[in-house]
């Protein structure tokens, strides 16, 4: 059980002076515990390693003191709920001296996670310290206690360790910057969720070790509530980040769908926890501990299904949250069975929130590097379709819905004249030819057309093509082309006997009109060519 015990004698393992409670006992609290202190009938003293109960009101802790001893000046223990704390200085002649210290009168240590109470004045004939502990709410409140000359966390190397946590809190920070650009860049829930697991970690650290006496002091049990309440909360965005950053289709949809209730379930236990600390208190921390269990082992299940299905981000998830989840499985085991000490594995855990904030920050960018990826693929495969969706595909010319979606686009540019042409008797090539030929045509046209920067070229449908242009000379460019078919006809298709000939009708954009309405005024003026005899061009200006 070397691990089981990780972290649990942190406070005062490198204090040679502390003292460890030799006995214990139980009694109401309508007894005397200066009565209960002086029977010695009622005191079990098992010696180190001697297992602890909450079952009653009350639980006496005697601490013997040697002659050649420094005297201790404080008692510490591990903060939980709690009513009062009275402390009793025994001398050897029988003479004592007594202070009651009600839980909110209590000082927050600045070893992480303990209280401290100065004791009653102590002289060189005190030979025992008792500790009168009204309903504690955890065994490890019994289990860690002991009398030390200073408060703990005060030294140097309690000092340095301040220093690491402040540090690691600053590393928490990074990926809480890098997360909000992230969520800039690409909206993923997935993304916030990771940010709040973050915080609450960082939470945790803060509130359970001395940086939160350094920079707020609190009250011990204003403490207790938070760190129970932030670890509701770090179980509930840990679930949530799951449940949003596995993959679509890589983890089954019962875990899924379960998962958003263990997040609610954690969050109502601290709450509960936090809120009512007494209402069954003999086993309400046991029972609390072990209401955890259902929700790690959802969280493993999701995890084994999620890496069989081939899930990228559950690797990353994997391995980042193992040093977390034996610290839970710690603190069930311990909390749970009888006969084993209380730990909650401090020192794991702050290991633990590194390492899973480092490998799922990484698993966070490399998941958000592949949605990049398939949202530009599929970003590019919709440009393309869309292309396709716009284009002829025999001449490769752009088609009608191209000309209406860009139209304004092409206004805005300066474009100022739109030409309607249409190919003269072109029914007679399909009919004389076929058309396998008239198709070869239309590609011809489209080629005489010269489509370019200042000049955009469109098939209608049929035989019917239309031009958009800008520049000095737009009638002149336009007709240019007009009169380049036959020519470019007659060289592709030489089949064909006769000169391709077409007819032009040309506006000028103005103002705010439609393209409908510029598109009529044109194929009015093509039509009124056609019917002066064709192969000729109609503008608002008259004939060419």
């Amino acid at each position: 059980m070397a691990l089981a015990r990780l972290g649990a004698d942190a406070a005062h393992a490198s204090d040679s002076a502390s003292i460890r409670p030799s006995c214990w006992a139980e009694s109401t609290l309508s007894e005397d515990p200066v009565a209960v202190a002086r029977d010695d009938e009622r005191w079990s003293c098992s010696g180190a390693g001697q297992s602890f109960s909450i079952a009653a009101e009350r639980v006496l802790l005697r601490f013997d003191i040697q002659a050649d001893q420094t005297p201790p000046r404080y008692l510490l223990s591990r903060r939980s709920a709690l009513e009062t704390v009275h402390l009793l200085a025994i001398d050897q002649d029988g003479r004592m001296r007594q202070t009651s210290l009600p839980a909110a009168s209590l000082r927050s240590s600045m070893a992480g996670g303990y209280f401290s109470a100065p004791l009653p004045v102590l002289t060189q004939m005190t030979r025992h310290v008792v500790a009168v502990i009204d309903r504690p709410s955890h065994r490890m409140t019994l289990e860690n206690a002991y009398l030390s000359p200073v408060d703990a966390g005060a030294d140097t190397d309690d000092l340095r360790f301040l220093l690491l946590l402040a540090g690691l809190t600053g590393m928490l920070v990074m990926p809480l910057i890098f997360n909000a650009a992230f969520y800039r860049a690409l909206r993923q829930s997935f993304v916030l969720w990771h940010s709040a697991l973050t915080l609450s970690m960082l939470m945790t650290i803060v509130v359970t070790s001395g940086l939160a006496v350094v920079f707020f002091d609190p009250p011990p049990m204003m403490l207790s509530a938070m760190t129970t309440l932030i670890f509701g909360l770090t179980i509930s965005a840990g679930v949530m980040f799951t449940h949003s950053f596995i993959e679509q289709g890589k983890l089954h949809p019962l875990l899924r769908r379960i998962l958003p209730y263990c997040a609610a379930w954690a969050i109502f236990l601290s709450l509960f926890h936090a809120s009512f600390p007494f209402v069954a208190r003999p086993v309400q921390s046991a029972v609390y501990t072990a209401a955890f269990a259902p929700v790690l082992a959802v969280f493993l299940v999701s995890m084994i299904d999620a890496l069989r299905r081939g899930s990228r981000a559950a690797r990353f998830q994997a391995i980042g949250y193992a040093p977390l989840i034996l610290v839970g499985l710690i603190r069930i085991v311990t909390g749970v069975v009888p006969g084993l000490p209380s730990t909650d594995a401090m020192l794991l855990f702050y290991f633990g929130c590194m390492f899973e904030v480092l490998l799922t920050a990484l698993g966070v960018a490399d998941r958000l590097v592949i949605i990049r990826r398939e949202r530009d693929r599929a970003r590019s495969e919709a440009d393309l379709l869309e292309r396709l969706s716009e284009t002829d595909p025999l001449t490769g010319l752009l088609n009608r819905r191209a000309i209406e979606r860009q139209f304004e686009q092409l206004r805005a540019d300066r474009f100022t004249a739109l030409a309607v042409v249409d190919l003269d008797h072109f029914k007679a090539i399909n009919d004389g030819y076929g058309h396998h030929i008239g198709d070869e045509v239309l590609k011809a046209v489209a080629v005489a057309l010269e489509a370019g920067p200042d000049v955009r070229a469109y098939r209608l449908g049929g035989e019917e093509f239309l031009l958009v242009l800008r520049g000095n000379d737009v009638e002149k460019e336009a007709e240019r082309r007009r009169e380049a078919i036959p020519t470019t006809v007659a060289g592709a298709v030489p089949v064909v006997q006769g000169l391709v000939t077409a007819t032009m009708g040309i506006t000028f954009i103005s103002g705010g009109e439609s393209f409908p309405r510029l598109y009529e005024r044109a194929d009015k003026l093509l039509y009124e060519a056609k019917s002066a005899g064709r192969n000729r061009t109609r503008g608002a200006t008259g004939e060419t």
